[in-house]
């Protein structure tokens, strides 16, 4: 039985705990740091992108003619979905037709369909590692439960064997048990708060760059294979 005059720190709390609740405390406390390493990730590469976006649809905007638009939009680097999705539609545009005649339109839907291409793929990689953040923050808490139930039920044996209930003897015990589940909620709220800033966040660059593809495939349509 533990100590009753023991301190009810969380460092105590921790050394006092049984080696299972410790295993589920170091467990939790594990998948919080990598959560926190992906959150802050996934929000620095969204803010990145967004600003390339952002100029990506400002140049569109303003160009009046595919050649405006490819002088500064035909070259994309790894972290610029925008730039990545543009350059493939200009590879496209350029692309040599299948055989037989081709339609304004169907030249256009070839375009689109090539550049909606790129930027899915895009897409996937920023979504990366985001379904850990949706694991974590539905599974830590019932993780955090299992240690506090386990804490609890070897604390009564403690007391049982104790023959003693008093509130000295018995809240260390259940400290250590609860530690579990506020280190469980603890781990859950930021990666479920997290998870859905950024799903909402990718939703709206998503539509903004299904826009970005309208105006810059109707460009890109207007150049002759031969160009």
């Amino acid at each position: 039985m533990n100590d009753p005059t023991a301190s009810l720190s969380i460092v105590a709390l921790f050394v006092n705990a049984d080696v299972v609740v410790k295993g589920v405390l170091v467990l939790l406390l594990a998948a919080s740091v990598w959560s926190w390493a992906v959150i802050i990730d996934k929000l620095w590469r969204l803010g990145s992108v967004s600003r390339s976006a952002r100029g990506h649809e400002a140049r569109a905007a303003a160009a009046q003619s595919a050649q405006e638009l490819l002088a500064t939009e035909a070259r994309g680097n790894a972290g610029d979905p925008a730039g990545l999705m543009l350059s493939a539609g200009w590879a496209e545009s350029t692309a040599e037709p299948s055989p037989g005649a081709e339609t304004a339109g169907e030249r256009r839907d070839r375009i689109e369909r090539a550049m909606r291409l790129a930027l899915n793929a895009e897409l996937r990689r920023l979504e990366l590692r985001l379904p850990f953040l949706a694991t974590l923050g539905s599974a830590a808490p019932f993780i955090g439960l299992f240690g506090t139930v386990w804490g609890i039920m070897r604390s009564f044996e403690g007391i049982a064997a104790a023959h003693n209930t008093s509130l000295a003897v018995v809240a260390p015990g259940i400290a250590e048990a609860l530690f579990a589940t506020a280190m469980g909620l603890a781990a859950a709220i930021p990666a479920v708060v997290a998870y859905n800033k950024i799903t909402v966040d990718l939703g709206r660059f998503a539509g903004r760059m299904q826009g970005l593809i309208g105006r810059s495939a109707g460009l890109l349509s207007r150049i002759s294979v031969e160009a």
